[in-house]
């Protein structure tokens, strides 16, 4: 098949079903995502037993919009990719699944992504070739910083040792009662709070490496609120504890994104994942590479959160290598960067 056909994504790691349609090198035709956000907020969180049985629903109706959005029919597709890992394991055997069906009816190449990949290459949707840079990746279930000097090329440079920051920000705000997705809802009433009103700790900074770590921040929380349960409650209460929060973890974002970039000699900065949609870390970022005379890559904020654009993209990068998988191969739920691209 050629490198240049019509590529197909799925995206059902976790509670988003996502279909896209690209045209190489970087002309996303369709992308279309069903959101779960309102049923999982019943639960305060992602179920993921409630994720996959709404992802089968939503598969094969949103593939079939997707395609024709695109003006483009099953015949026209050079090949089929689906997210295979990390993720939950019965939301990722829904995509998979149903995308190795589709290559295989159509006798065409198939390709099990890594999830990851997808955003780290977000930024540079488009790009015939991918910069050596630094990543950040954060989102609500990864924060790792890895150098990439080309796609398929990656070394994970440190990661959370325990709560991503995206979940640090979900678990905080069902602390404080906010609804769920909570670190969209932090992030909204941060903006009217007084960052520098609460001091909540930032862990590792002193440790000399780029690992993270969440799990402390959210505990200091639950302490506070157990101290002061009037609070949040007072003139301004949750806008202060909001901003203190989105301090503390944006803070060592900032941080050990710096020192990443600093100890590799690299002169240009991206990052993705759902958190690279929050304000103060995109602003703080901006103002970091602008000081420090870094190139920064932002993916626009449809491209930050999960998506199957990231994947058809990250496709086309294995396709012009000359890679595809076999359609025996096994989803992976704990597939890490630096792992089998």
């Amino acid at each position: 098949m050629s490198p240049d056909s019509f590529i197909l994504a799925i995206e059902s790691s976790c509670d988003e079903t996502a279909a896209a349609v690209l045209r190489p090198p970087g002309t996303i035709l369709s992308s279309l995502i069903a959101s779960q956000a309102e049923e999982h907020s019943r639960f305060g969180g992602v179920v993921p037993e409630v994720a996959s049985r709404n992802h089968l629903l939503a598969v094969d109706p949103l593939v079939r919009r997707a395609l024709a959005e695109a003006g483009v029919t099953p015949r026209d597709l050079g090949a089929v990719a689906a997210t295979s890992g990390p993720g939950l394991a019965p939301a990722l055997l829904v995509g998979a699944s149903y995308a190795k069906g589709f290559a295989l009816a159509l006798g065409i190449p198939y390709l099990a992504l890594n999830h990851l990949e997808g955003h780290l290459l977000s930024p540079f949707l488009g790009s015939e070739e991918i910069p050596h840079h630094v990543a950040l990746l954060v989102s609500g279930g990864h924060t790792q910083l890895t150098e990439v000097r080309g796609a398929g090329r990656y070394t994970l440079l440190g990661r959370t040792l325990d709560d991503a920051a995206g979940e640090a920000f979900d678990k905080t705000a069902k602390l404080l009662g906010l609804p769920y997705p909570g670190g969209i809802e932090i992030d909204r009433l941060a903006a009217e709070g007084n960052p520098l009103r609460h001091e909540f700790p930032q862990a590792l900074m002193e440790s000399g490496n780029l690992d993270f770590s969440f799990s402390g921040l959210k505990t200091s929380v639950r302490y506070f609120l157990e101290k002061n349960p009037l609070l949040p409650s007072s003139p301004n209460g949750m806008a202060d504890l909001c901003a203190s929060v989105r301090h503390a973890i944006v803070g060592v974002l900032l941080k050990k994104t710096a020192r990443a970039v600093e100890i590799s000699g690299l002169d240009r900065v991206a990052v993705s994942g759902g958190v690279a949609a929050n304000r103060a870390l995109r602003e703080g970022l901006q103002h970091l590479c602008t000081t420090k005379g870094w190139t920064l890559h932002l993916p626009s904020p449809e491209l930050a959160t999960d998506n199957a654009a990231m994947m058809a993209f990250a496709a086309m990068h294995h396709l012009r290598a000359g890679k595809q998988s076999s359609v025996g191969i096994e989803i992976s739920p704990q597939w890490q960067v630096g792992g089998r691209f």
